[in-house]
């Protein structure tokens, strides 16, 4: 079928054959399906969706195009995990530890950031000499030894989902539930992993603003993987203000190392707990999600998650020194603190304003080619629902450039602060398996 004909079809609300999404997928991927056809097609699923079978379909096509991880020489249960993303989101790095410390493999590919939402590469680029390109060979001898490895993700992997997601960018499709979920999971499929749990973020600071939207992301997703014979579990966990008390790059390696060193940020632990237990169950080390996550709580309390941690930065070429002591990596020029206009209780924290914010300090990228700033943070030292009088320090921000007015400028549109003290959202909404 001609490629405008599979246009019309999907325009009119019908449905797309296993075979013509395969070829829609290569010609597009080769270059003989040009882009206005496929922005069309884009348009056409943002308003006309997929059923279960086309999204698993043109999944399973994007993987095909490109390269698929080979995880077969890594002895035990390979279980993956991803984040849809948000402000302060350094859960991969209490997890992938935490986990690894049973003896269950952490091969793990993970990317940059773009905009105010960070990437777990870049954070762990804050510890000078990490080799963020390990050979395949490497890589898998480093997961067998010490159960865990985070790599950047490869050039060719998913190379029709890259220039797909580069046309929806620009053509007003990126949110889609089946574009999504169909570009989330063929990264996950390709990178080979047996399992899968995804934390699906909702609030203010995540892409998915809804709950609703984030429940039907986060099955749609759980249908692909079932689809495909990979055991996969979304968690929704709430991202209605920044997680944790830190934002940017080193800080919050800092923080999730004080994670790790047992101490309790709140939200943090829970969730990295709720994501890892759930790890840990598909890879059957323990028969339920209550035993995995009492048991685990004991390994962070205990530091075996802390010293995998520790092997796993200096087996990349990362001065691991750090891990006792980030004070280095955190040295700026400049610094100011953010302060509290009125007394009352903070009753809302727009993330992604937070998030701006750390931007704009250098902690993030507004294009590509920027360079990150390390040391460039966010320090926030009230949450919603705690209790401020005027003059009382919201947050420390600090920069190597003199931006420190614009950003607090952000900050100022990013807190609310009301009379009456707000009811607590819950940390994880729901899991959907």
């Amino acid at each position: 079928m001609r490629m405008v004909d599979l246009i019309a079809t999907k325009r009119d609300g019908g449905e797309l054959q296993t075979a013509d999404i395969k070829a829609m997928v290569e010609g597009f991927t080769n270059g003989d399906i040009p882009d206005y056809q496929m922005s069309a097609m884009s348009m056409a699923i943002f308003y006309q969706g997929m059923s279960d079978r086309e999204i698993a379909d043109l999944t399973m096509a994007m993987v095909e195009s490109g390269d698929v991880i080979d995880l077969s020489r890594i002895h035990g249960k390979k279980v993956d995990k991803h984040s849809t993303g948000g402000v302060g989101d350094k859960i991969s790095l209490i997890v992938a530890p935490l986990v690894a410390s049973i003896g269950i493999p952490v091969a793990k590919m993970s990317g940059r950031g773009l905009g105010h939402t960070g990437g777990t590469i870049d954070k762990l680029e804050a510890f000078p000499g990490f080799d963020v390109e390990l050979s395949e060979e490497a890589f898998v001898s480093q997961v067998n030894d010490i159960k865990m490895a985070i790599i950047g993700q490869t050039g060719n992997l998913t190379p029709a989902d890259k220039k797909l997601y580069a046309l929806r960018d620009v053509t007003a499709t990126v949110n889609s539930i089946p574009l999504i979920a169909s570009s989330i999971m063929s990264k996950k499929i390709a990178a080979g992993a047996d399992s899968i749990v995804l934390d699906v973020k909702t609030g203010s600071g995540a892409f998915m603003k809804s709950f609703e939207d984030a429940k039907a992301l986060a099955t749609e997703m759980v249908s692909i993987g079932k689809s495909v014979n990979r055991k996969t579990i979304a968690v929704i966990t709430d991202m209605d203000q920044p997680l944790g008390n830190e934002i940017g790059n080193a800080n919050e390696v800092k923080e999730a190392i004080e994670v790790l060193q047992g101490k309790d940020v709140r939200d943090l632990k829970v969730i990295a707990l709720t994501i890892a237990s759930h790890m840990a169950v598909l890879g059957e080390f323990y028969p339920t999600f209550d035993e995995a996550y009492a048991d685990l709580e004991t390994r962070l309390a205990n530091g075996a998650a802390l010293d995998v941690f520790k092997k796993f930065i200096a087996a990349q070429g990362g001065d691991a020194s750090l891990v006792d002591d980030m004070t280095k990596a955190l040295e700026t020029k400049f610094e100011k603190d953010f302060v509290a206009s009125k007394a009352g209780y903070v009753s809302e924290i727009i993330a992604d304003e937070v998030g701006v914010a750390a931007m704009i300090l250098g902690a993030g990228r507004a294009t590509k080619t920027d360079v990150i700033d390390h040391a460039a943070s966010v320090t926030l030292f009230k949450k919603v629902g705690d209790k401020v009088e005027v003059g009382d320090v919201i947050a420390t921000l600090r920069s190597n450039k003199e931006t420190l007015d614009q950003a607090i400028e952000k900050m100022d549109h990013a807190y609310h602060i009301s009379e009456t003290k707000p009811e607590a959202r819950p940390l994880v909404h729901a899991v959907i398996q």
